[in-house]
């Protein structure tokens, strides 16, 4: 029954994001400028990580670069200083509280405060439940999760105090739909989404509408997370897809994909409702 009720809450979404990106053919969104914008990547060494780098690199923001894989983020960070962007690399396992706020501390002291964060560190293990070893789930929950809050607290701050920023929360279509084989991977993007939407509602409570956030929720992209992927349910898409979606989220702030759109949450007082989106779908 679950599933049945998944599959249908799916195909609402896929008909509204169509219907959407329909009328968004005819509306043009205007785009910002992230030119000097300071914009920190976690998990930028591969994959969206790395062409979202590339991507902000071309629009010439400064980038700090953060991936557990040295020689990854160092060559994401070459790639990027070839398009003209002044980037800057550092080795952070997003596992550890600790490493996120030693290596947060220095980016705020050497280079200065970051006005975009994307949190786009993760790591996927596919077993049933009983097999997966308590380890896997606990550093699975470390980092597609709980990294968010680290960096988030750590950035935040200047942020508000400017009433200028931008945060953004890389989860998946397992943060809607469960996935069998995937519980501690699912559990822990439904929490990215949950704690992108909280966030998003308190920023507003507080009056930071200058801080934008936006959340992306792919299908299953063709990377290397999952090997030989092929499902009848939902399409595998191109992993330039998803950035190219990712990127339109960010200047146009809100959310992007197939599915999306603005919603209002109101307020007792009236004034200035809070400008927020729902999660984009690939």
């Amino acid at each position: 029954m679950n599933l049945v009720l998944d599959l249908l809450w799916f195909a609402v979404i896929l008909i509204y994001s169509y219907a959407e990106s329909l009328v968004k053919l005819f509306i043009p969104v205007k785009r910002k400028s992230v030119s000097g914008e300071i914009v920190l990547i976690t998990g930028a060494g591969q994959g969206i990580g790395r062409l979202t780098s590339y991507e902000f690199a071309k629009r010439h923001s400064t980038l700090i670069l953060w991936d557990i894989n040295k020689r990854g983020v160092e060559e994401t960070a070459e790639g990027c200083r070839k398009l003209g962007a002044n980037a800057h690399a550092f080795v952070v396992d997003c596992s550890i509280r600790e490493e996120i706020y030693r290596a947060a501390e220095k980016v705020k002291k050497d280079i200065g405060d970051v006005s975009i964060l994307v949190n786009n560190a993760g790591v996927l293990t596919t077993a049933d439940l009983l097999s997966t070893q308590d380890k896997q789930i606990q550093k699975t929950f470390e980092v597609n999760i709980l990294a968010h809050y680290w960096t988030t607290k750590m950035f935040l701050p200047a942020m508000m105090k400017t009433n200028h920023g931008h945060i953004v929360t890389v989860a998946s279509l397992a943060g809607y739909v469960t996935i069998p084989f995937m519980i501690a991977y699912s559990s822990s993007k439904f929490a990215a989404v949950g704690f992108h939407k909280a966030l998003t509602e308190e920023l507003a409570a507080l009056g930071k509408h200058g801080i934008n956030t936006t959340c992306l929720c792919p299908y299953f992209i063709n990377n290397n997370f999952v090997k030989n992927l092929s499902t009848r349910l939902v399409p595998v898409v191109k992993l330039e897809t998803v950035v190219a979606q990712l990127m339109d989220g960010i200047l146009c702030n809100q959310k992007n994909g197939y599915c999306s759109t603005n919603y209002e949450i109101p307020f007792a007082n009236g004034k200035n409702p809070a400008r927020s989106c729902i999660e984009g779908f690939l």
